[in-house]
């Protein structure tokens, strides 16, 4: 059993055939997908999905993605808010997690500063509403693990929130809980993100055979610092390459993590589970 902790299965190259793209999920022996907002119509459209799913399968999270730090507001978080409350205080929890937000210094047209108060903006949502945060981390390392830090215990953001709270905030107010989506940088890098705390995600890119270095950060990662994901419709595993991706292919980066790290794929599949119940809090 798998869990595909970052599928876009709302956009629209899903439109023709979602639900059998659903099922062929199930099939694999998948258990949920999370459905991951990375705009205001994308974060409403996973909502109104993971709701309307009575299976127990479909889940989702709200945010905006880089390329459109622009479109924050106070409203905007305060809806978002709103959604979460009512969806915990239904019993339902389908809204699971806070973006995916962060940093992007390599695509996005969106200035620096304004990515940055679009991402703090994120993650102290996060951690009111108790809710863990995917990152999306491009060309911006130092700064997304900085920022990140300022949520974590002793960080000044952090502190902030149990100051305003006016409770025993650090016993009632977790710090930040983030994972680093689709890694892509260095392993130097993802020890400095595992010994923060934080999780390193993994998607199909570990099956491409230029993807050595990205191998060798699959190869250290502690067992209890990984997840899985194939942020469909987009990097297709080796196997399925150039064409849309979709969350049954998750299990093929699953395998090449048993691969690179020398275990069997039910003990990759188990601790993958545990990792992605842990941090999601299913």
């Amino acid at each position: 059993m798998l869990i595909d902790t970052h599928a876009h299965i709302m956009f629209p190259e899903f439109d023709e055939d979602r639900k059998d793209v659903i099922e062929r999920a199930m099939d694999a022996g998948l258990e949920r997908i999370v459905c991951v907002g990375c705009g205001a119509a994308s974060s409403e459209a996973a909502v109104k999905m993971a709701k309307e799913d009575k299976d127990g399968f479909l889940y989702a999270t709200v945010g905006l993605h880089p390329y459109d730090a622009m479109d924050v507001t106070d409203g905007l978080l305060a809806e978002w808010e709103k959604w979460i409350v009512a969806d915990k205080e239904s019993g339902a929890r389908k809204i699971i997690a806070i973006g995916e937000t962060g940093l992007d210094y390599f695509k996005s047209k969106v200035d620096p500063e304004k990515q940055k108060f679009s991402f703090k903006k994120h993650i102290e949502l996060a951690v009111k509403m108790g809710l863990p945060v995917i990152v999306h981390n491009r060309s911006a390392d130092e700064d997304c693990l900085g920022l990140l830090k300022e949520f974590s215990r002793g960080g000044e953001l952090y502190k902030k929130i149990v100051q305003d709270c006016g409770c025993d905030g650090e016993n009632m107010i977790e710090p930040v809980k983030a994972v680093f989506h689709c890694y892509g940088s260095t392993l130097e890098f993802a020890r400095k993100v595992w010994e923060a705390g934080f999780m390193t995600s993994f998607t199909g890119i570990i099956t491409y055979p230029s993807a050595k270095e990205l191998r060798e950060v699959v190869k250290e990662v502690p067992l209890d610092k990984f997840m899985v994901e194939t942020d469909c419709p987009y990097l297709a595993p080796q196997g399925h390459r150039g064409k849309r991706n979709e969350p049954s292919y998750v299990v093929e980066t699953a395998e090449k993590i048993a691969e690179v790290k020398g275990m069997g794929l039910s003990d990759v599949e188990k601790q993958v589970m545990e990792n992605t119940k842990k941090f999601f809090g299913f």
